[in-house]
């Protein structure tokens, strides 16, 4: 063990939070903007949206895992063990992820958790 200390100032619980719930946020946004004014044929045979999208929801996944358990509690109606989960498949298993998963998703799943994840950021920048 070495005696040192560690240089590095954690941030508090709430801050984790707070930058958990922008990254959530700015990444619902950047994969609606990687597919909007696309048919699913256009995203489906360019690799750069597709990398696009998925990367955000690795980003979305992760940074879910990072929300204290309250504020999933206030939105029991959101799968939340499944948005942690899609980060890790899409890591894991990469030659397995369908272009329909992705797309479906973007199009039909993020939109209850942008609602909620609106929600939360706007009772936090309320605070003094």
């Amino acid at each position: 063990m070495s005696d040192r200390t560690p240089s590095v100032t954690l941030s508090t619980p709430s801050d984790a939070a707070k930058t958990a719930l922008y990254a959530i946020r700015d990444n619902i946004r950047l994969a609606k903007g990687f597919v909007e004014g696309l048919t699913y044929e256009q995203f489906r045979v360019s690799p750069l949206h597709v990398y696009g999208v998925t990367r955000a929801l690795e980003i979305i996944s992760e940074a879910s895992r990072r929300l204290p358990d309250g504020l999933r509690e206030r939105h029991p109606n959101l799968p939340w063990r499944s948005i942690r989960d899609v980060g890790n498949f899409c890591r894991h298993e990469y030659d397995n992820v369908l272009d329909s998963y992705l797309w479906a998703t973007v199009q039909d799943h993020l939109s209850p958790l942008a609602d909620a994840i609106e929600i939360e950021i706007a009772m936090i920048e309320k605070q003094p």
